[in-house]
């Protein structure tokens, strides 16, 4: 099967990357978070006390930020360089970060500037990209589109066991409360607002493991590398 782009889109905390990882190490692609590049340059605006909502000081900085990804050996895993910092902990754990992310990325000038970036690393395909627009504004072409979704509850409960295991102290209710204001500001945004993509595979996996989720997937793909070849 010729390399594809695979473009999964979805709500907070719907478990998106973790497929995506999943389906980036089974199909040897290469995976870009971009979840993680608005948290990036939300951390670099609390960083610098540059006020989210001030559109003007927002673009001023935004040619100062450079993200790129690198790979740590001992956790074998992803991480997050902003201006070659790995700052993979902090924009998972900051509150801070989590609170301000769907502000910022709302932002058109900051929605260009990292969908642009977004695009060069998706011209050789052969890649799994997740976040809020990239079946319907990053690649509109992507061969294969997934939506996940979840119940809004299960969702904060699972974002509330991941915050946990980081030793970070919050209620159930400031979770939910956080996604439930992010998930607003997703879908309520001028540009390239969270929406489904009509051609994309909606997939709900509140009552889902992670293994058949991603056995799930692996069919559909299955499926389209016949048609592709």
């Amino acid at each position: 099967m010729k390399k594809i782009i695979i473009a999964i889109d979805g709500y907070s905390s719907c478990g998106k990357s973790t497929l995506a990882r999943q389906l980036a190490k089974t199909l040897n692609y290469h995976y870009v978070d971009t979840g993680a590049m608005y948290r990036a340059v939300t951390l670099y605006l609390i960083q610098n006390q540059i006020d989210f909502h001030h559109n003007e000081m927002v673009s001023n900085c935004l040619p100062q930020i450079k993200i790129a990804f690198g790979f740590d050996e001992i956790t074998q895993t992803q991480i997050t360089l902003l201006n070659g910092e790995n700052v993979e902990n902090e924009i998972r754990i900051n509150p801070r970060v989590a609170g301000g992310v769907s502000d910022v990325s709302a932002q058109s000038e900051v929605r260009k500037f990292l969908v642009k970036q977004q695009q060069t690393l998706g011209q050789n395909k052969g890649i799994v990209m997740d976040g809020r627009d990239i079946g319907t504004v990053v690649f509109p072409s992507a061969e294969l589109k997934l939506f996940i979704t979840a119940d809004p509850k299960i969702r904060a409960q699972r974002r509330l066991d991941e915050l946990k295991e980081k030793n970070q102290n919050t209620s159930f209710e400031e979770v939910l409360a956080n996604l439930e204001k992010r998930d607003y500001i997703d879908c309520n945004r001028a540009d390239s607002p969270l929406m489904k993509a009509e051609d994309a595979i909606e997939i709900d996996n509140s009552f889902l493991s992670k293994e058949e989720q991603l056995n799930l997937v692996l069919t559909y793909i299955k499926g389209l590398a016949v048609n592709l070849s």
